[in-house]
């Protein structure tokens, strides 16, 4: 009876496979808990994430440990050297939106398809200069329904956003 509970319980913690492909960027990140909130939404829902450095903090396994990451090792991560080069590395077809503060459409006028790439801008400048006004047709926001709020964090965004996708494309 203990084997069956146990392979039971087992296949409860396998993986299960997402049909989406979706891949969440995040540009050039400051702040460790925060890649780390985002890395657990990543790894929650089989979505890969790609870091576009320079990152504000070093991955390592002090760093990993101090900021409670200890799931990191079974997030699918990329690291790329930066944004230029990250961008040549898209399939040209490959759907990208793009999440800001400063985009005059809502998150919820995105229309998401599978394997597409989720951006978002560092927690201190958004996005470098220029990205927005290149991809001006695919800036959203999160709508926010208080003018005292400037900003969200960039993990709930995240979250807001990959849940979304999902619930568009289906479970």
């Amino acid at each position: 009876m203990a084997e069956t509970i146990g392979s039971f319980y087992q296949t409860l913690l396998m993986p299960t496979p997402m049909p989406h492909n979706l891949n969440v960027v995040l540009v050039e990140p400051r702040i460790p808990h925060n890649t780390g909130s985002v890395g657990r939404i990543c790894l929650a829902t089989g979505t890969a994430l790609h870091l576009v450095e320079p990152l504000g903090f070093e991955i390592n396994d002090y760093h990993l440990r101090r900021a409670g990451l200890d799931y990191w090792e079974h997030v699918t991560v990329f690291r790329h050297k930066d944004l230029r080069a990250f961008l040549e590395s898209v399939p040209a077809h490959a759907p990208k939106f793009f999440f800001s503060t400063k985009g005059t459409r809502s998150l919820f006028d995105c229309r998401f398809e599978k394997g597409s790439y989720l951006f978002f801008g560092n927690e201190v400048k958004g996005f470098p200069d220029g990205l927005l006004e290149e991809n001006a047709g695919r800036v959203f926001r999160v709508p926010q329904y208080d003018a005292r709020v400037r900003s969200l964090n960039l993990a709930n965004v995240a979250s807001v956003v990959v849940y979304e996708a999902i619930r568009q494309l289906g479970p």
